[in-house]
């Protein structure tokens, strides 16, 4: 993605307030716990429950949200890069969501702009694929446990093609 549209892109999300940051508890690989236990995360502000996810402050905001911007930017967990895209399984497919304007800012945008939409969408169903891999089986039915209402689905793919490590991302 250019410079000038990411500068556009992180306005855009400084703007909102960090809405997608709001009781957020992204899903964690064993990859991106090291990862982000290298960049300062402690273990406490990590979860360990049916899947291991960030934990939030008292105040409902992810714990690498401070002072309106992602404290954990550079190393943020792939649904987090994902964003505003989500994702569910069914039926043996992996399904790809874009949630709706009113929840993130960013949506209006994605969508008046073709190439940035596809840069985007790009970018995030590969973080997808990486974590619906990585994670263990039942992990990963946990994630797919939690609701994600406001969402419209915008793709999908067999998931033995997602399993498929011969194919590139």
């Amino acid at each position: 993605m250019n410079k000038m549209t990411m500068d556009l892109l992180t306005k855009i999300c400084d703007k909102c307030g960090g809405r997608c940051c709001y009781y957020a508890r992204p899903p964690l690989t064993e990859e991106r716990i090291s990862i982000l236990i290298e960049n300062g995360v402690t273990f406490d502000e990590i979860m360990f429950r049916e899947h291991r996810m960030l934990d939030c402050k008292s105040t409902g905001f992810c714990i690498g949200y401070k002072d309106g911007r992602c404290r954990i930017q550079q190393v943020k967990p792939e649904t987090c890069v994902a964003g505003p895209f989500t994702f569910d399984i069914c039926d043996g497919k992996l399904e790809i969501y874009l949630k709706k304007e009113r929840i993130c800012d960013l949506v209006a945008f994605l969508k008046s702009d073709r190439a940035a939409y596809d840069e985007q969408f790009e970018l995030a169903v590969q973080n997808i694929r990486n974590l619906v891999r990585a994670l263990p089986p039942e992990e990963l039915q946990s994630v797919c446990r939690v609701e994600e209402p406001d969402t419209v689905k915008v793709a999908e793919y067999p998931l033995e093609e997602v399993f498929n490590n011969d194919r590139r991302d």
